[in-house]
């Protein structure tokens, strides 16, 4: 990759001017673990003080991995800190207590508990932004990681220039300058100066992905393609300037397609459903980061679950991380927290008789029952309208919530099954199974609204009349 000859300070000038990183007269936390890479980026900043207007809080974490070897990376950056004049706050938390406790890998752990850390910094000392030392081989490799988890074009763009990320109940901004630069340049940089930063021995370990992609993916990738890191980040800069304009078109739709209700997200069916699947994906994106307040939880797979879900029938639901259930309907799509103000069943009370035929209204629902000459067609239920043989089924037909011992033989299930177990196996929240409507004739169940028909009252060849049942929000 050619420079020109540019200086490796000038090309970070350029790169924070030209993204915008910084405002004149703002602070920033300076994240400083000791490495080439964030010393490099604390002298250049240093450096660049003056011109660019700002001031600089260095931050350090000692993640009480490493023993002796960690307290002195964080005695070497208060050198550092002291040698530049410029205030640090370094502390030391617990990681490994804190991985245990959250069921997390020792990175994933330190990466949660260093974000965290740098958020209380920079909300303690009136800072505006954070900034880490991420360099373009960082970038490099996390595209490579995104690509091998399978994490879809968000994945592809990579590490971002400025990005706003959720931390402990803060939200900050973090600043990556040093995107300009390699790797190679950092430690050249530190060698120009003088300075000796420290070196972590677990940057050789091959168990972090990571690792494993610098140490053996990246250079076996060279052997085919010498430029590989040319060609990935290309790649990147093309997947993040379509996702921008994806992204912004999705913005653009998200009044039209969506609302907030009752502590969740609402998505109009028809609408969300005649949009590409790049803008839904986008939609879907949006609404989850409006409940979670980020997605760093949320895989391609569950988008992808998700856009799937879109042409199921009502009464589908997919549960995600973070707590949040993803609810099918007649004419919307709901996204909650909370599974029984989410229910999309209203309250039911009691028993009701069914008109049959006719239409019969009863609290938050209307049922319509008609009937049509059998014409050789076989229809089964179709989320909220079952087809039924009405010699099996009779009119005397009534709704009411399930009861103890309730039993019934779900359609492609040979014999009978308990409508408690069949609805645990479904996966229907336990909040909402007292509301979802129970259609029994004086022997038997006849349909579970929303799932299942009982197989015993199926439409066959033999059925001479077809009596449908359709439930609608009233």
């Amino acid at each position: 990759m050619s420079h020109n000859n540019i200086s490796p300070e000038a090309r970070v000038l350029a790169f924070i001017q030209k993204e915008a990183l910084v405002l004149p007269g703002q602070k920033l936390v300076v994240a400083v673990s000791g490495g080439p890479d964030s010393v490099c980026l604390l002298y250049m900043l240093a450096e660049l003080q003056p011109r660019l207007n700002i001031s600089l809080h260095v931050a350090h974490l000692d993640h009480g991995l490493r023993g002796a070897a960690s307290r002195a990376d964080a005695r070497y950056v208060a050198g550092l800190a002291r040698r530049l004049r410029l205030p640090a706050t370094i502390e030391a938390r617990d990681v490994k207590a804190y991985g245990a406790k959250h069921k997390l890998s020792p990175e994933e752990a330190a990466r949660e508990v260093r974000y965290a850390f740098l958020a209380e910094v920079a909300e303690a000392v009136g800072a505006e932004r954070v900034t880490v030392g991420h360099t373009a081989a960082d970038h490099v490799e996390t595209v490579l990681m995104h690509l091998i988890r399978g994490s879809g074009l968000g994945g592809l763009r990579g590490l971002r220039p400025l990005t706003r990320r959720a931390c402990g109940g803060h939200v900050i901004t973090i600043i990556r300058p040093l995107l300009a630069l390699g790797r190679d340049e950092t430690a050249a940089f530190c060698r120009r100066r003088h300075l000796r930063p420290r070196s972590d021995a677990s940057n050789l370990s091959t168990d972090p992905l990571r690792n494993r992609v610098r140490l053996s993916l990246l250079p076996e990738l060279g052997r085919y393609n010498p430029r590989i890191e040319d060609a990935l980040t290309r790649t990147a800069r093309l997947a993040a300037d379509d996702l921008d304009f994806i992204e912004a078109e999705a913005g653009k739709l998200w009044a039209e397609v969506a609302r907030e209700e009752g502590g969740g997200v609402v998505l109009d069916r028809q609408k969300l459903s005649g949009l590409p699947p790049a803008l839904q994906r986008h939609l879907l994106r949006l609404a989850i980061a409006s409940r979670l307040g980020d997605l760093k939880d949320i895989e391609a797979g569950h988008i992808e679950e998700l856009l799937d879900a879109l042409e199921k029938p009502a009464g589908k639901v997919i549960g995600l991380p973070g707590g949040l259930s993803f609810m099918v309907e007649h004419d919307r799509f709901l996204l909650a927290g909370n599974a029984a103000t989410a229910c999309p069943f209203p309250p039911l009370a009691g028993e009701a008789m069914l008109n049959v035929p006719g239409r019969t209204r009863l609290p938050g629902w209307e049922v319509e029952a008609v009937f049509s000459s059998f014409d050789g067609t076989v229809s089964s239920t179709d989320g909220f309208t079952a087809t039924l043989d009405h010699d099996l089924t009779g009119d005397r037909l009534s709704v009411r919530p399930r009861r103890p011992g309730d039993r019934f033989q779900p359609l492609g299930l040979g014999g009978t099954k308990e409508l408690t177990e069949f609805m645990i196996d479904a996966g229907i929240p336990r909040a909402w199974r007292n509301r979802i409507p129970i259609v029994s004739s004086p022997g038997q169940i006849v349909w579970v609204v929303g799932w299942r028909i009982d197989g015993r009252v199926r439409v066959t060849g033999a059925t001479r009349l077809v009596l449908r049942l359709t439930f609608r929000p009233a």
